[in-house]
């Protein structure tokens, strides 16, 4: 119990930071349209704003966050996010102009960057040969996020755009609160590294990190897999509404089925799978999986199917933990904050790209007077960007020799 505790902890702060992203989805259009006018294509560019905002702020401070928690262990760097999040929504809750809501989403995305702290952490308590199913816990964390936070977004949206980011500031304040009492230290003298900040930007880290063997190809796949995967958080709201014509509540129990789907594969079905066919077979599969859905997302015309499809899509998360395992593997015990504040910056930076990219697409091909009206735009551009993470994993050099699970 004693070391379960902690466990449970880490996942709670990472479902609330998941939530941070889908509570919003729901009600950002109408938020959007609340506080600045406009149109739905307008409010789908705003929305894209804010999410590379997010998203830059993750980037820019994903490796300093992973060096500060190097240096000054797990527990500080932890805590302090979560009493930050926690004013950050409250804040939130109370904005009433485009800036704000753009500034406090800055400070969002700051806060959100210890998910690589809380990685971190896993790896540091876990075997490098069990890191593989530790880190689906990290992404069914995530997926349970995406089940919370749509379906609080939805329903309270009901009592108003701004009761979810109540909610999401009262649970934050209490993790806090639980993390003070529970939370151990995982950093030891033995594994402490020293604060630098040629290594704490993300060019330095990504330098440093890629010039391990093997890893600078893995990386690029990683941020290709995040690219193209984020079409469904970045899209999803503003494709429905425009395809199924579906409500906020619709949006987010949807919303709610995908996290589902994703919890179940990330938490139970994937280490079946890693321990049947090893990660480098579940990193092909979840490609795949992830290119069959683009293609069929990208035409579907009715609610139904497309909710049909929800399994199916969700099966591509398998990818993330597997890729994220593997570059573990081939890291120092020293540097595991460091790897895993280079890949929330790598996935900070897709999320910077996706949003401007997707809403830019659906935009272009929803627009009054588009040539082809196809909602659906967006997945092909994730389905392109599949295809080639796909095809430059296959050609990486170290394939073979660890094609079988250990």
């Amino acid at each position: 119990m004693q070391r379960r505790l902690p466990t449970l902890f880490i996942l709670i702060t990472l479902v609330i930071n998941a939530m941070g992203i889908g509570l919003i989805i729901p009600v950002m259009p109408n938020l959007i349209l609340e506080v600045r006018g406009g149109s739905l294509a307008d409010a789908a560019l705003w929305g894209g704003i804010l999410s590379t905002g997010f998203a830059v702020m993750q980037f820019l401070f994903g490796p300093t966050v992973g060096n500060l928690s190097d240096r000054f262990g797990r527990r500080p760097v932890l805590l302090t996010s979560l009493f930050v999040m926690a004013v950050d929504y409250l804040v939130m809750a109370l904005a009433g102009s485009i800036w704000l809501l753009l500034l406090v989403r800055l400070i969002g995305g700051i806060t959100a960057a210890t998910q690589s702290t809380a990685a971190a952490f896993m790896a540091d308590t876990t075997p490098p040969e069990k890191r593989g199913a530790q880190f689906g816990l990290v992404s069914a964390a995530f997926g349970v996020g995406f089940i919370l936070g749509p379906v609080i977004g939805g329903l309270l949206g009901d009592l108003g755009t701004r009761a979810p980011f109540y909610a999401a500031a009262a649970l934050a304040a209490a993790n806090f609160v639980f993390g003070c009492f529970i939370l151990p230290e995982t950093v030891t003298d033995e594994t402490r590294r020293p604060f630098e900040w040629r290594r704490a930007n993300p060019l330095g880290a990504l330098k440093n990190i890629s010039a391990l063997p093997g890893l600078r190809r893995l990386l690029a796949v990683y941020f290709l897999y995040q690219l193209s995967f984020n079409v469904y958080p970045v899209i999803w709201a503003y494709f429905t509404q425009a395809r199924f014509d579906w409500d906020t509540r619709m949006i987010g129990l949807s919303l709610a089925a995908f996290g589902i789907s994703m919890a179940l594969v990330q938490g139970g079905l994937i280490r079946i799978t890693l321990a049947r066919f090893g990660e480098l077979r579940t990193i092909v599969a979840g490609f795949i999986f992830g290119i069959v859905s683009f293609t069929l997302m990208a035409f579907v015309t009715s609610g139904a199917v497309a909710l049909a499809f929800t399994p199916l899509a969700a099966l591509a998360a398998m990818a993330a933990p597997a890729l994220q395992s593997q570059m573990s593997r081939q890291s120092p015990a020293d540097a595991q904050g460091e790897l895993q504040g280079i890949l929330t910056s790598v996935n900070a930076l897709a999320l910077i790209v996706a949003p401007m990219l997707m809403t830019s697409v659906f935009a272009a091909a929803t627009a009054p007077g588009a040539d082809i009206y196809l909602p659906g735009a967006p997945f092909l551009a994730s389905l392109v960007l599949a295809v080639i993470g796909l095809a430059l994993f296959m050609t990486c050099p170290h394939k073979r020799s660890q094609s079988r699970p250990a």
